[in-house]
């Protein structure tokens, strides 16, 4: 078994075939002139091995190359790729299978934010009614820890509509070095959610301690390629047209491990590309063709997601822009061009421009959850608790968004009219003609029991009062204080002993001790 998600019947298109088309041909005039910049030697040797244009552009201080990819070595990486990509989890029954092909959507957290945004409520009196007191929220603002990433894997767990886990929260720990970064939010983020879970390495050193890590968890690397409960992102392209050193040697390394990867590209419109729409979408094309052709020139058959997280320059300070109806147009288009090239798709939703919870960032999110998840991407990503144009992850937010996208998928719900359904509504109205009272209030329960209708909004506001945050606040600490469903004991004891660098703070049975 695997997750639902939403099957979107009739996507959301921006683009005619044609201007698709257009965009392609475009994309790979780029790939072969100018081509991409690397400044990995190793790409480049590949790239030249392959049939690519490949000259040096530097002296050796500094050794970058030129590299001209032609059309059909990017086509060739576009056939090799994998249409469907499956996605692996402890529950199994979380496991994410995403078909290029069909527009189903798996809404998924994100994205390493460095700030942690707690929140309580301070009492006050009614200045007009001394007899009424009000709750009004404060904000406390600090760095994410190793145990707040605990906690917000913990909190995903519980949120219904959520199908899988990027982390959210940046870990700042004195202990966590670069050396012992990854084992130590790989660990904290598998050890408390069962669904499926995606990150970026910070050092590649430490990928195979990760790998080595999975198996243990899932049993061995026959099993672990049968149910990667592990995934990847490499932001490996700065835009424009440049493959970074680290994050692509990062890429070849995954791919030869067999492992899914997202090639996450990430450019601005109005600073690393053109702000126009079919300039910013025209060059992350290429770029995600880019890195999709070096994964399957290291590996053929490497599960790779296309990956578009383009946004758009604020005008004030040159910062990025979520919250613009841009960004949201780069990302629909881009989800066409997935879709074209028949790849499984990782987009950008539900990111906001405000600081915190309230009007402001519920209008950017819904917005951007809405117009984005009817263009149909397989895995939508940084949808959950992020605040600040990705610089916050608060989890009373991620607990506002679950119910969000639980409105969003009951209202794409595809709908049940056939002609048995139209037949028990004709009778239902000549009963109802009959009565005199005339109404239909009698087959509500009905409806309600099968699941056919929605239910209130579960934070609604009482009289004249706005209870929404405390109501959220009080269902994000039910939410938390449920029981984690941990790895078991034996394979954790496994994985301390021959994973080195993880914080003894997160073994849970230490000592009988649960976190």
């Amino acid at each position: 078994m695997a997750r639902e998600g939403v099957l979107i019947h009739a996507p959301y298109e921006r683009m005619t075939e044609e201007q698709v088309e257009q965009i392609h041909h475009a994309s790979m005039q780029i790939l072969s002139d100018p081509g991409m910049i690397s400044f990995n030697s190793e790409a480049a040797e590949i790239f030249h091995a392959s049939g690519a244009d490949v000259t040096s552009i530097t002296s050796a201080d500094n050794p970058c190359w030129s590299i001209r990819i032609p059309e059909k070595l990017a086509l060739y990486a576009i056939d090799s790729a994998p249409k469907v990509v499956k996605l692996g989890a402890r529950n199994k029954d979380n496991s994410l299978i995403l078909n290029g092909e069909e527009p189903r959507v798996f809404f998924v957290s994100g994205s390493e934010a460095n700030i942690w945004l707690d929140i309580d409520f301070q009492s006050y009196i009614k200045k007009s009614n001394h007899n009424v007191e009000i709750q009004v929220p404060e904000f406390h603002p600090r760095r994410g820890t190793v145990l707040d990433l605990c906690q917000a894997a913990h909190l995903c767990e519980h949120l219904e509509s959520l199908d899988a886990l990027i982390r959210p929260v940046n870990i700042q720990d004195k202990d966590v070095t670069e050396d012992n970064k990854d084992v130590n939010k790989f660990f904290a983020s598998l050890n408390n959610t069962t669904k499926h879970v995606m990150i970026g390495l910070t050092n590649l050193e430490q990928l195979d301690n990760v790998v080595n890590m999975a198996r243990l968890i899932v049993g061995g690397e026959e099993e672990l390629k049968e149910n990667p409960i592990i995934s990847f992102i490499t932001c490996l392209v700065k835009s424009p047209l440049q493959f970074v050193d680290d994050t692509t040697q990062a890429l070849i390394e995954i791919s030869r491990r067999g492992l899914p990867v997202a090639i996450a590209i990430s450019p601005q419109g109005g600073t690393t590309a053109p702000i126009k729409e079919d300039g910013i979408v025209t060059q992350l094309n290429a770029e995600v063709l880019a890195g999709i052709t070096l994964s399957q020139l290291v590996n053929k058959g490497t599960p790779v997601l296309y990956g578009s997280v383009p946004v758009r320059v604020r005008l004030d300070d040159l910062g990025d822009s979520y919250g613009a109806p841009e960004s949201s147009q780069y990302n629909v288009d881009c989800v066409q061009m997935a879709r074209f090239y028949k790849l499984p798709c990782y987009s950008t939703a539900g990111v906001c421009d405000a600081k915190i919870p309230g009007i402001q960032s519920s209008i950017e999110r819904l917005f951007s959850d809405i117009v984005v998840t009817l263009s149909g991407p397989q895995y939508l990503h940084c949808a959950y608790g992020l605040l600040g144009g990705n610089a916050t992850f608060c989890p009373l937010q991620a607990v506002l968004d679950d119910v969000h996208f639980q409105m969003i998928k009951f209202f794409l719900a595809p709908p049940q009219i056939n002609q048995s359904e139209i037949d028990v509504s004709l009778k239902q109205l000549e009963e109802v003609m009959r009565t005199p009272q005339k109404l239909y209030i009698r087959y509500i329960r009905r409806m309600l029991r099968n699941g056919q209708l929605s239910l209130p909004y579960p934070f609604e506001a009482g009289g004249e009062t706005d209870n929404v945050l405390a109501l959220a606040y009080e269902r994000m600490n039910e939410f938390i204080s449920q029981p984690v469903e941990h790895i078991d004991s034996a394979t954790t004891s496994k994985i301390f002993q021959e994973i080195p660098g993880i914080l003894p703070r997160l073994n849970v049975y230490e000592e009988g001790r649960e976190q």
